[in-house]
């Protein structure tokens, strides 16, 4: 073969190999440049969000400085939000864009036809490319559609405390510890009948312990309610001795004025695997699209994805966000601790397991806590 035809076809596959990339590389560019123009016309995005100051703060002020979009933002509970976008939808009103909250509320938004492709939104390679996620793409509805609710997070939090001057941390190794009698009438419930993170971990103990286990429990506890703000004081001034249910960011105010509340160190059963406020959906026919592409693909790049779990002090699965951190404050991410078969045999929020583990567990404790 000639020098000049042995050139000839190396020029070839060379351009095989990276023209593709090249095209697409501009493809998306400049669909990210139309977006971009036609969200700055739309002018603002609609997002309910976490009942979070910090995240407020934070997304607020961010998103507007980097795009000049100010977004307009609904801080609330989840079911909260998710009942109101329902209701909207139903009614034919589109008022919010985007919902981002804890596992698997948004659930019911998909089933009610309210949760829009959320795909489409996805823009940027760095989001779209399941390499830069830790267990690919999740979707929190994976039992048939796989495409509404996205999981973008996943962390082991600890939704068990203790008061330092009640209970001796070599006390608690196992959760068969906390049926000891010492215990009785000293463990104070988030209410685990209403969604979020005291019904997260009841599920857990159910999947792990069973229902003897928490019928035995639920005789242990002085106090069930809603009211977070309720149960971390009487744990923080020694009215209660452990706490089921809350997370660290109920208990932060608490340790920053000193007071003696801790998580649990490790026990045997292991940590749950959840995704906390770490769940995120586009409401059916936004009346911001582009605006909502613009946020979505912010908001699940390395920067947005760093400033919600700063703000949340919750764990990302992006590969390339430092998690580290976390540790510090009770929680440390699935990505630094457990291998995504783990991820999967401790989890509970997944549509799968709503099916299979957390709805007969509620059913437990609407039979229960009457």
């Amino acid at each position: 073969m000639s020098p000049f035809k042995h050139h000839r076809r190396l020029v070839v596959a060379l351009l095989a190999v990276f023209l593709p990339a090249s095209v697409y590389s501009a493809e998306w560019q400049a669909e990210w440049e139309k977006v971009l123009a036609a969200a700055k016309k739309e002018n603002t995005v609609v997002l309910g969000i976490p009942a979070s100051t910090e995240l407020r703060n934070a997304i607020g002020s961010k998103f507007k400085e980097k795009f000049g979009i100010a977004p307009e933002l609904f801080p609330s509970r989840g079911p909260e939000n998710v009942t109101r976008i329902i209701n909207e939808y139903k009614s034919g009103v589109h008022y919010f864009d985007v919902l981002m909250a804890g596992g698997a509320t948004p659930i019911s938004m998909a089933a009610s036809g309210a949760a829009d492709d959320f795909q489409p939104y996805m823009i940027l390679p760095e989001v779209k490319d399941p390499k830069n996620w830790w267990g690919g793409h999740i979707w929190e509805d994976n039992v048939k559609t796989k495409r509404y609710i996205y999981a973008f997070q996943c962390y082991t939090s600890e939704t068990f405390w203790y008061n330092a001057g009640q209970v001796e941390p070599q006390e608690i190794r196992s959760f068969d510890d906390l049926l000891n009698p010492k215990w009785k009438g000293r463990i104070g419930f988030l209410d685990p009948r209403n969604p979020g993170s005291g019904q997260n971990t009841w599920s857990f103990l159910w999947k792990v312990k069973g229902e003897d286990y928490l019928a035995k429990l639920a005789q242990q506890a002085l106090l069930i309610s809603q009211n977070l703000r309720q149960i971390a004081d009487a744990l923080a001034k020694g009215k209660l001795a452990f706490t089921v249910g809350l997370s660290h960011y109920s208990y932060e105010p608490f340790m920053k004025a000193g007071l003696p509340v801790k998580p649990l160190p490790h026990i045997k059963e292991g940590s749950h695997a959840n995704n906390g406020s770490g769940v995120v959906t586009v409401v059916k026919n936004p009346p911001h699209p582009n605006a909502v592409k613009v946020f979505v693909s912010w908001f699940l790049s390395k920067e947005g994805q760093e400033l919600y779990g700063k703000a949340m002090v919750q764990g990302t699965r992006r590969l390339d966000v430092n998690t580290a951190w976390l540790k510090e404050s009770g929680v440390e991410a699935c990505k630094d601790v457990m291998t995504v078969d783990d991820y999967y045999r401790l989890e509970t929020h997944l549509e799968s397991s709503v099916l299979k583990i957390r709805n007969p567990a509620i059913a437990l404790a609407n039979r229960l806590l009457r």
